[in-house]
């Protein structure tokens, strides 16, 4: 490759855990409330937060995403998140494998199943590699690291804003068709950072994709990351978009997990509300001392919003009330949605 991977690879870690890195736009969930309910009706101990995912008991609906690996320090990176994500139960995804791929050498720093070993893991690669490498080598690297699933991740904003970055986007709807059909194990497609429209969902469900990941504005903008690197002018660092109204927008056509500035267990519960199956963050568990502690704190705050709103399981919580205003609900009503569903509940 015509750039060290792995001093890239350290560079967007290094940048994500000290700078800052995050949209200045909102994701939106300030504007999302849910309806009190004084009366529960149960004791907080009732409220159950499980959940299977391709298979396997979660003990809340959480992932803990993909973030690194391909350079030596990545090893003990995804060792202590791996290791908190199987301690609380929550899904875990890999950095994308292309370095892995590439230098075959550097897998070890993705390989972390025997300390996570009953949780879903999540494979990685980017959509723009999908030719490349084709079926068979993405399936190798991810059997190699035991994971459940793929993620494809689509990310032309901070590719464009990247000084060695891809800049061809073409063909990649039929790639993800044909990993989704021969892969042979489900098929994520996620955003990085951009969020996703209803537009794009649609394609992903006729392509036959499991789920999409909106991974909506408001969270960490890779785009300001690659400026940051570059010493370039910031014009789209707030480009996409956010997350609330991604995942309004997306969860009518394909299950969708919700990310992209979720930073606690009540901003998950407005993302299951909003539609979302699962919700999903990075930066907050990289930056986090003690990862474990953060997940198990993000389930009680869950856990929480599940009791004030009388949602007894998962299911109840999808169908609590919301009121959603200001300039989300503004937007959401000029892409089409119903805003006043979420209050009719």
């Amino acid at each position: 490759m015509a750039v060290d991977i792995k001093s890239r690879k350290r560079d967007h870690v290094e940048s994500a855990r000290r700078k800052n890195v995050e949209y200045a736009v909102s994701a939106g969930f300030e504007d999302v409330r849910f309806v009190h309910q004084p009366l529960p009706e149960m004791a907080f101990d009732d409220v159950d937060t499980e959940c299977r995912m391709f298979g396997k008991m979660l003990s809340a609906p959480i992932i803990i995403l993909g973030m690194t690996g391909g350079y030596p320090q990545a090893a003990k990176i995804n060792a202590k998140l791996a290791v908190a994500a199987e301690r609380e139960g929550l899904a875990f995804g890999l950095g994308s494998q292309r370095a892995m791929i590439e230098k075959p050498q550097l897998a070890s720093t993705y390989k972390v199943r025997k300390l996570a070993p009953t949780i879903p893991l999540i494979g990685n690669i980017g959509g723009c590699q999908l030719e490349k490498y084709g079926v068979k080598k993405v399936r190798e690297a991810l059997d190699i690291v035991e994971a459940d699933a793929l993620a494809i991740h689509l990310n032309p904003l901070q590719e464009v804003c990247q000084p060695e970055g891809d800049h061809d986007f073409s063909g990649i709807l039929e790639q993800i068709g044909i990993f989704a059909h021969d892969l042979g194990m489900p098929v994520i497609v996620k955003e990085t950072g951009a969020g996703m429209s209803m537009g794009a969902a649609v394609a992903l469900r006729r392509a036959g994709v499991s789920m999409a990941d909106v991974s909506g504005a408001g969270g960490t903008s890779w785009s300001k990351v690659e400026y940051m690197r570059s010493g370039s002018e910031p014009v789209f660092e707030n480009w996409g978009n956010p997350t609330c109204v991604s995942i309004a927008t997306c969860s009518e056509v394909i299950e969708t997990i919700g990310s992209g500035g979720v930073r606690n267990g009540l901003d998950a519960a407005k993302c299951l509300a909003l539609g979302a199956s699962f919700a999903g963050a990075a930066l907050p568990f990289l930056r986090a001392k003690e990862p474990a502690r953060e997940a198990a704190a993000w389930k009680r705050d869950l856990k929480i919003a599940m009791l004030l709103t009388g949602s007894r399981n998962l299911w109840h919580m999808r169908r609590a009330r919301l009121v959603v205003s200001g300039k989300t609900a503004e937007e959401m009503k000029r892409i089409g949605v119903d805003v006043n569903r979420y209050t009719r509940r």
